[in-house]
């Protein structure tokens, strides 16, 4: 009789695959993410600023890594991110914001500021006409914020100065380095100056303190766009900044009042099918690790939340926020259960119906190995049977060797296979009840009265 095909080796085996299959699942989701994020402007602050939090993140070996990809401008960075080359990106919204781009923190903010001596007669926007305003470091994005904010009051700006003087409707652009400002004011080349930068920076303090050396009096007049709303309406990528008072100090302070303007912002953004939880722990190690980042690159005292109201506000505002950064601000973070819940119920799913397959299958070798041994019994009461009417010797010879074989086989079962007890009972009674009426029949002694017929005992039921 051939032995079962399906071993319990084989059982241990398809228990090992799927138990290494959770194992190398597991490894797969707890390993870091690695994020390509596209930095810009170069020479800016935020490459270098960005490279040191990626380092940070690496050494500190947390759940996310970052493959930081430099780009000239914040135009070709914001590509990047809509061509899907990159998770994260720099982009500055006045110049190009990518539709799959959702903010998740603000790197810096800058204001659109304009400084003039005291003496020059400059205190607000109108008063550009027909005066060449200087610009330090130009970019394209700060001339046109320049040219947007120029136009707003009905003014025209000019790069190059053609023949005669200014036209009463323009406003002349001059370029100028840092270290020429204060002698191109005092030799009125220029007569004011544009800042297009953070307010706050050791460099926004220089200028305004040359532009201040430049006065007769020690003076400055510092404005902005005064009427930045209506602007941010006609713009809406543009923000609403406001320079306290006092904050560029002095005596008396400089500027006297906030001064109201507008200004871009250079943000964080990361592509909108990104996923919550990992969008929220990107935004939480970078605040985490500003104070420490800030100790080497005081930008990194810049780096705030995006302002919003209210959740539905943050999420259809014009420069909306990525949902895992509002689950962060708003400490709402989701657990290991909530980010991976779905995972954990198809698993648990699928491992209930493996379990459940591997106890059919436990009981299906368990009954096929009962029956086998009940097909062994019932050839037994046959032999038994067909031993009270045989009369050859030749034939007796026979069945006494197939009782041996059919001992041997019910042997073999019951060593390699756990067996009910009965079942093997029922089976040894079988074997000797046969050969017992086999060894009769071949010394010619009839079966001895009273005895019944194994036939008569009930054997264990089958499925049981």
């Amino acid at each position: 009789m051939p032995r079962m095909p399906i071993s319990r080796e084989l059982v241990f085996l398809v228990v090992a695959v799927l138990l290494s299959a959770g194992a190398g699942a597991a490894f797969y989701w707890s390993r870091a993410s690695t994020l390509t994020l596209a930095v810009a402007p170069s020479g800016g602050t935020e490459p270098a600023l960005l490279r040191a939090f990626a380092e940070g993140l690496a050494a500190r070996d947390k759940g996310v890594r970052l493959k930081v990809v430099a780009f000239d401008g914040v135009r070709e960075s914001a590509e990047a991110l809509r061509r899907g080359e990159a998770d994260l990106a720099v982009v500055r919204p006045d110049v190009s914001l990518p539709p799959n781009g959702l903010t998740l923190a603000v790197l810096r903010e800058q204001a659109l500021l304009v400084a003039a001596p005291e003496g020059s007669g400059i205190r607000a926007f109108p008063d550009l006409a027909r005066r060449r305003l200087g610009i330090i470091a130009e970019r394209s994005a700060d001339r046109t914020l320049i040219g947007d904010a120029v136009d707003h009051y009905g003014l025209k700006l000019r790069a190059e100065a053609g023949p005669g003087p200014v036209p009463a409707d323009t406003v002349l652009l001059v370029p100028v380095e840092e270290d020429d400002l204060g002698k191109a004011l005092s030799e009125r080349r220029i007569d004011a100056v544009a800042l297009v930068t953070t307010p706050t920076t050791p460099a926004a303090r220089r200028i305004v303190g040359l532009v201040q050396a430049a006065s007769r009096n020690r003076k400055v007049a510092l404005f902005g766009v005064s009427e930045g709303a209506a602007l941010i309406e006609r713009f809406p990528r543009l923000q609403a900044v406001t320079v306290p008072a006092g904050l560029f100090g002095g005596k008396p302070k400089v500027p006297e009042e906030d001064v109201a303007t507008v200004g871009a912002s250079y943000r964080l953004v990361a592509r909108a099918n990104l996923s919550r939880s990992t969008a929220a722990e990107v935004t939480q190690y970078l605040f985490e690790m500003r104070s420490a980042l800030a100790d080497a690159l005081p930008a990194a005292n810049a780096v705030h939340a995006p302002s919003y109201d209210a959740t539905a506000a943050a999420t259809s505002a014009r420069l909306p926020i990525h949902p895992g950064a509002i689950d962060y601000f708003e400490r709402e973070q989701e657990s290991f259960i909530e980010r991976y819940e779905t995972w954990i119920y198809l698993v648990a799913f699928l491992g209930g119906g493996v379990g459940s397959g591997l106890a059919w299958l436990r009981q299906r070798l368990s009954r096929l190995r009962r029956e086998r041994i009940e097909v062994a019994t019932e050839r037994l009461l046959e032999i038994q049977a067909e031993a009270r009417r045989a009369e050859d010797p030749a034939r007796l010879r026979a069945l006494a060797g197939e009782i041996d074989d059919l001992a041997a086989e019910i042997v073999r079962h019951a060593v390699d296979r756990p067996t009910e007890p009965r079942t093997i009972s029922a089976a040894a009674m079988a074997v000797d009840a046969a050969r017992s009426t086999v060894r009769r029949a071949g010394e010619g002694d009839p079966p001895r009265p009273g005895t019944r017929d194994l036939r008569a005992i009930p054997s264990a039921p089958r499925g049981t």
